[in-house]
C-alpha cells in the first residue's frame, strides 16, 4: 500500500516538472530571440528514448514520504533506524520514479540540408506531426540547439 501511495505522490509532484521537447514547444527564454532558419529533406527516421530527468526533487520527495511511512515502525532507537531506512529506500524509489515519469519517446530525424550538409536532431515525438522520409522540413537553429518542423506548403 505504501509503495502505491509513494508512486502516486511522486508522479503527481513530478508532473509539474515535465517540459516538452517537440518541434513546436518553446521555453520562455526562446521567445522573441532570432533563429537561423534553413530548409531540407528528411532522409532517415529512427525511434529513440529520451532519458528522464535526474534532479534532486524525486529523491527528496521519496525520502520524506519513505521516512514518514516508517516513522511509526518500532520503538526508541529501532524506530529511528526504521525511519532512516524508510527515508533511504524512499529516496532511491523517488529517483527511479522521477526518471521513469519524465522519460519520453523521441525520434532521431536525419535531414539533408539544401547546402548539402546532413544533420540529425533528436526531439520528442509529437502526435500532431507525422514526419516521413522525403518530407520537406524547416530546421531552426538557436544557441547550439536545433528543432525540426514540417515546411508549410
Amino acid at each position: 500500500m505504501f509503495r502505491i501511495l509513494i508512486t502516486l505522490m511522486l508522479a503527481t509532484a513530478l508532473s509539474g516538472c515535465l517540459a516538452k521537447m517537440t518541434g513546436d514547444h518553446y521555453g520562455r527564454h526562446e521567445a522573441r530571440v532570432p533563429q537561423q532558419v534553413t530548409y531540407g529533406t528528411v532522409e532517415e527516421l529512427r525511434l529513440v528514448t529520451i532519458e528522464g530527468t535526474k534532479s534532486r526533487i524525486g529523491p527528496i520527495i521519496g525520502a520524506i514520504i519513505g521516512g514518514r511511512a516508517f516513522e511509526d515502525v518500532g520503538d526508541g532507537t529501532g524506530g529511528e533506524v526504521m525511519e532512516v531506512v524508510g527515508a533511504v529506500a524512499g529516496g532511491v524509489a523517488g529517483a527511479a520514479v522521477e526518471e521513469g515519469v519524465t522519460r519520453r519517446q523521441g525520434v532521431e530525424i536525419t535531414v539533408m540540408l539544401r547546402d548539402g550538409d546532413e544533420i540529425a536532431v533528436v526531439q520528442e515525438i509529437d502526435p500532431k506531426t507525422d514526419f516521413r522520409i522525403g518530407d520537406p522540413v524547416r530546421v531552426l537553429f538557436l544557441d547550439g540547439y536545433a528543432r525540426i518542423t514540417p515546411k508549410d506548403s
